[in-house]
């Protein structure tokens, strides 16, 4: 069943393939009448998979951000956005500030009183409800982001024996079993057991950072507890990342986040996840969840994990672990996208799929460009050049292989970085992507500097085919096949950097142009 969900929201090498992920629709026995309305709308013509992450990590601390959302719903699908993945939804230790991912409590979507506030920093439990319904109206599937791994600002202390060791391989104990003071009491006295009467104690976590009774910090693993196993191999074994770290070897752990993964997904009526931290969890435990919620929900539910790494080998060995069960984040060509930008005009644009998850397993990869942990302020900071974006996002947008993101920060700005809004410049591109990006792709990448690709369009969708053109050098031109189909049809480009127009000849070619440093995406004239 998963295989055929990655057909719908993925775009295929096969055009036998291409025309079964349009057509088919994006939900399969989904128990709500509003998800089957989504199913019947999306089913009636083509349509590329398109997300956004919609949030940035400095959002400001207003709770706006769901009502944002829903009255953006209608805007996103004219957009050609068909999922959002939302940030982490619950709340975290550091209340309406936290982004999320300090998570504290996974039942609390901004409903108790807790960690100083009932909302958290994006609103209330019933305005993403509504915002949601309002997506659903506009045929936008939606991803809810999954936080596993650690626990963060307990209720109270515990007692209990731990050894410190290394922060740069963490199989190496440097100190004696001695006895810390750990934050491992979870009791969420606001919500009173509604939903989970779980309560989280010293078992139920094999490591700690902090240490209150001389207030240090380190990295403690608990006494009697192993990291768990398979995880990543970086700092000898990566299991523990931050906070309290969850033991996914200790049974009622693995059965209490399996069930909050059915309430989390059926209390949103979510589409799909992200998975946060993947390469810190038990590779085998993610599997399990999200085939458990799968079976518990009957529905598909897209999945996309980070795995943030930009060894190829590594996301490989994660997908074939977890036997394809999920998807992952193109870590690899971020970087690529990112080296590109920073080498002024000397990186070699043949080169740009070379050892990406893209070029090595399109079907499990998911392309983006930047995103709320590469962006400037944060610990993973590898931020795009600005010049660069609209060449990199023409790349995952128009071209077939991979299902890609867009990131809120590049869409709308940044503020807190005086990052501008580049939406000017991406409308265009997911245009081309929402009405052009259709057929058998053809490649030309052939140039070190210049670099194309055409799509011959489809039948069916009127008007459909592209030619794109990208230089990180000087400008030129490419003799590009488009079809014969298109034979004598004026194009323009739509990103507007070239004014020209381009007549196909006989053959199906064009000859096509680009500035230098820039991209040209060319259509049918109208």
């Amino acid at each position: 069943m998963f295989q055929h969900a990655k057909k719908l929201v993925s775009v295929f090498t096969s055009f036998a393939l291409l025309l079964t992920c349009f057509y088919l629709a994006p939900l399969i026995e989904t128990p709500t009448t509003e998800a089957a309305e989504i199913k019947a709308s999306a089913a009636a013509e083509p349509f590329n998979g398109t997300m956004m992450q919609y949030f940035e990590w400095y959002l400001p601390n207003t709770g706006q951000h769901w009502n944002k959302l829903k009255a953006d719903a209608s805007n996103l699908k004219n957009m050609g956005i068909t999922a959002v993945w939302l940030p982490p939804a619950y709340k975290g230790q550091a209340g309406v500030n936290d982004v999320g991912y300090g998570v504290y409590d996974l039942y609390d979507l901004g409903e108790f009183n807790q960690k100083g506030a009932v909302r958290t920093k994006y609103g209330t439990k019933a305005e993403l409800q509504q915002a949601i319904t309002q997506l659903h109206a506009n045929q936008i599937q939606v991803y809810g982001d999954v936080v596993v791994n650690h626990r963060m600002g307990g209720d109270g202390t515990e007692f209990g024996n731990a050894v410190e060791v290394a922060g740069n391989d963490r199989n190496r104990e440097t100190s004696g079993t001695y006895n810390i003071q750990a934050w491992t009491k979870y009791d969420f006295p606001g919500r009173n057991n509604m939903y989970s009467s779980f309560k989280w104690r010293w078992q139920h976590f094999d490591g700690t950072s902090w240490n209150e009774s001389n207030k240090k910090e380190a990295v403690y693993k608990m006494s009697g507890k192993n990291w768990d196993w398979e995880v990543d191999t970086e700092n000898g074994n990566y299991d523990y990342l931050m906070g309290e770290d969850l033991d996914f070897d200790h049974p009622d752990v693995v059965n209490e986040i399996k069930n909050w993964g059915e309430w989390y997904a059926n209390t949103l009526q979510l589409d799909g996840f992200r998975l946060d931290a993947v390469k810190h969890i038990k590779y085998s435990f993610m599997k399990d969840f999200v085939q458990n919620v799968r079976t518990k929900t009957g529905k598909e539910m897209f999945t996309v994990g980070e795995f943030w790494s930009g060894d190829l080998g590594k996301l490989q060995n994660y997908l074939n672990k977890v036997g394809g069960t999920v998807s992952l984040f193109d870590v690899p060509l971020h970087y690529k996208f990112q080296s590109a930008s920073n080498s002024n005009g000397n990186f070699d644009m043949r080169t740009i799929a070379q050892n990406t998850l893209v070029g090595a397993d399109p079907v499990h990869a998911v392309t983006f460009v930047d995103n709320h942990d590469t962006q400037p302020g944060q610990s993973l900071t590898s931020w795009v050049n600005e010049w660069f974006k609209p060449l990199a996002y023409a790349y995952i947008l128009t071209r077939e292989e991979g299902y890609p993101s867009v990131f809120y920060g590049d869409y709308y700005g940044i503020p807190n970085h005086n990052i501008n809004s580049l939406k000017d410049k991406l409308d265009p591109l997911l245009q081309a992507r929402k009405n052009y990006a259709f057929g058998t792709q053809h490649d030309y990448i052939n140039h070190q500097d210049i670099i194309g690709w055409t799509r011959e369009g489809l039948a069916s969708k009127s008007k459909s085919g592209l030619a794109t053109l990208i230089t990180d050098g000087p400008g030129g031109n490419k003799d590009m096949f488009v079809g014969t189909q298109n034979a004598g049809e004026t194009w323009i480009d739509v990103t507007g950097n070239r004014t020209d127009k381009v007549v196909i000849n006989s053959s199906g070619y064009g000859n096509f142009k680009v500035n230098g440093g820039s991209v040209s995406v060319w259509v049918e004239q109208g």
